[in-house]
C-alpha cells in the first residue's frame, strides 16, 4: 500500500513538473521593455507620452527629442515611452487618460482644451496670428500665461507650448480662392466650437471628428475636404486623395504639453528639474524646426502629386478676414473682453493693413 502511495505521489510530482516546464516557454513574457543601458529596472522611472500624430511631424519629433533629453540628463534613470499615431489613446480620449494616470504626458492641440475652458477657443479665432513671431510673442507672453492658469481647476499642469504651423484648406471641390468657394462643402475639423462657427459662417458644413479618422473620411468621400498644417497633410498623405489645396494660413495649430499636477508634485526635486529642463530645450528646438519642416514638405507635396495649389494673395486674405471678423465680437461675449483685446492688439501689430495688401497684390499682377 505504501509503495502504491509513493508511486502515485511520484507520478503527480512528475506530471506537475512536466506541465510547468512544458508550458513555461509558451507563457507570454512581461510587456516591460528592458534597455541594455539600464542599471536595473527597479531603479528606472518609466513615463508614458501619448500623442495622435505621426513620428515625422513637428509634434512627433519634439516628443522624441524630449525623451532623448530626459534619458541623457537622467543618465538613463528616467525613460519616456512614446506612443504615437493614436496607438494608445485618441485625441478625444487622452485628457481623461492623463487624469487617470494611464499616461503621464500628452500634447493635445489647443483646440481640444476648449472643452476645459472656453478661453482656449480664442486661439481658434481665424487669422489670430499673422506669422510665427506673433505666435511666439502671444504664447510666451500674457496670452499664454493666462491660458495656462485656466488648467489649474482641472488639476492639470501646462508644461510648454509646441508649434506645428498654420492651417491650410484641402478639398476635392475647388479651387478655393474666395470665402464663398466653401459654400456647401463638407469639411472635417478638430473638436472646436469656434472652428465650427468659423466654417458655418462661410456656408460650409463642418464635422468635428478625430484626427486619425480624417483619411478614411476623405477617401470614402464622406467629407469634401479638411483643414490642417502642411506637415499633417504630408505625413498622413491627404494630398494623395485631395485635388485642391489653398495656402490660406487662416488658423494656427499648436499644442500644449500637459501633465497631471498631482503626478508632477509627487516627483523628487531632481526629477522635476530634469523634466523641466528637457522640456524647455525641446520647446526651443521645436520652434526652430517646425516652420522649416512645413516649408520643406510643401515642396515635397508639389513634387509628389498633381494637387492644384493656390496661395491667397494679400488682397484675397483681406476678404477672408473681413468675412470672418464677426466671430471676434461673438467670441468676446463667450470668452470675455480681456483676452480678445490682447489678441486683437497682437494681430494689429503684425497684420498687413488693407492698403499694404492691395498695393502688394497690384505689384504681383
Amino acid at each position: 500500500m505504501k509503495n502504491l502511495l509513493a508511486y502515485t505521489l511520484l507520478l503527480i510530482i512528475g506530471f506537475v513538473t512536466a506541465l510547468y516546464f512544458g508550458f513555461y516557454h509558451m507563457m507570454p513574457k512581461s510587456a516591460t521593455t528592458f534597455d541594455d543601458e539600464q542599471t536595473g529596472l527597479k531603479d528606472q522611472l518609466v513615463f508614458k507620452f501619448s500623442h495622435v500624430v505621426a513620428d515625422n511631424t513637428p509634434k512627433g519629433l519634439a516628443a522624441k527629442k524630449f525623451a532623448e533629453l530626459v534619458h541623457e540628463k537622467s543618465d538613463g534613470r528616467i525613460s519616456i515611452q512614446i506612443f504615437s499615431n493614436g496607438s494608445l489613446y485618441s485625441d478625444i480620449e487622452e485628457i481623461n487618460a492623463l487624469k487617470e494616470n494611464q499616461v503621464q504626458f500628452i500634447a493635445p492641440s489647443t483646440s481640444k482644451l476648449g472643452m476645459l475652458s472656453p478661453e482656449w477657443l480664442a486661439l481658434d479665432l481665424p487669422f489670430a496670428f499673422s506669422n510665427y513671431d506673433a505666435v511666439q510673442e502671444g504664447l510666451h507672453g500674457a496670452i499664454g500665461q493666462r491660458l495656462f492658469g485656466t488648467l489649474q481647476k482641472d488639476g492639470l499642469k501646462g508644461m510648454a507650448y509646441w508649434t506645428n504651423g498654420f492651417k491650410q484648406i484641402t478639398s476635392n471641390k475647388g479651387p478655393i480662392k474666395q470665402p464663398s468657394d466653401l459654400k456647401k462643402q463638407s469639411l472635417r475639423i478638430m473638436q472646436s466650437d469656434m472652428i465650427e462657427k468659423q466654417f458655418k459662417l462661410l456656408g460650409a458644413k463642418p464635422y468635428q471628428e478625430s484626427f486619425n479618422s480624417t483619411f478614411q473620411l476623405l477617401e470614402t468621400k464622406k467629407v469634401d475636404g479638411e483643414e490642417n498644417t502642411i506637415s499633417n497633410i504630408y505625413s498622413k498623405k491627404f494630398y494623395h486623395i485631395q485635388d485642391y489645396m489653398t495656402i490660406s494660413n487662416h488658423g494656427y495649430l499648436g499644442y500644449v504639453v500637459l501633465t497631471d499636477q498631482s503626478f508632477f508634485d509627487r516627483q523628487t526635486p531632481e526629477t522635476k528639474r530634469i523634466l523641466l529642463e528637457a522640456m524647455e530645450e525641446t520647446t526651443a528646438w521645436n520652434e526652430k524646426h517646425a516652420e522649416q519642416m512645413n516649408k520643406d514638405q510643401l515642396e515635397d507635396i508639389k513634387r509628389e502629386s498633381p494637387i492644384a495649389i493656390h496661395e491667397l494673395t494679400p488682397a484675397e486674405r483681406q476678404k477672408w478676414m473681413k468675412a470672418l471678423d464677426p466671430l471676434y465680437d461673438e467670441a468676446e461675449r463667450i470668452i470675455g473682453s480681456t483676452l480678445i483685446k490682447q489678441i486683437r492688439e497682437l494681430r494689429a501689430r503684425y497684420e498687413y493693413s488693407p492698403i499694404q495688401a492691395f498695393e502688394e497684390d497690384a505689384e504681383t499682377k
